[in-house]
C-alpha cells in the first residue's frame, strides 16, 4: 500500500512535459523549425498552422523560382530608387537622403 501511494505522489508531481502528447511534441518541432528559419509575422502564423496540421509547409528556400522573383510594389520601388541612386552616383548622406525622399513619393 506504501508503494502505492509513494508511486501515486510520484507520478503527480513529474513534470508535465513527461506526459507531453504527440501534438504537443509536434508545436515543439515546429517551433523550433520556425525559429531556426526566423520567420516572423504572416509567414510564421502560415508555417505554423501547416506544420500543426501535418502539412509539409514551404520553406523561403523551397518555394518556386517564378514565386520567388515577384516583387511587391515596395520592392519595385526601393530597385527603382537604388538605380537611380547608382546612376547619380550618391554616397554616404547624400544617397541616404535622396533615398528616403525617393522612397516617401
Amino acid at each position: 500500500m506504501k508503494k502505492m501511494i509513494v508511486a501515486a505522489l510520484a507520478l503527480a508531481l513529474a513534470s508535465p512535459l513527461a506526459f507531453a502528447g504527440p501534438q504537443q511534441e509536434r508545436m515543439k518541432e515546429c517551433n523550433a523549425s520556425a525559429k531556426t528559419q526566423d520567420l516572423k509575422g504572416d509567414a510564421r502564423k502560415s508555417f505554423m498552422s501547416d506544420c500543426l496540421s501535418g502539412k509539409k509547409p514551404e520553406t523561403a528556400s523551397a518555394k518556386k523560382p517564378e514565386e520567388a522573383s515577384v516583387k511587391t510594389p515596395q520592392q519595385n520601388r526601393m530597385t527603382q530608387c537604388n538605380k537611380e541612386a547608382g546612376d547619380k552616383a550618391l554616397k554616404g548622406d547624400e544617397r541616404k537622403k535622396f533615398m528616403s525622399s525617393c522612397l516617401k513619393n
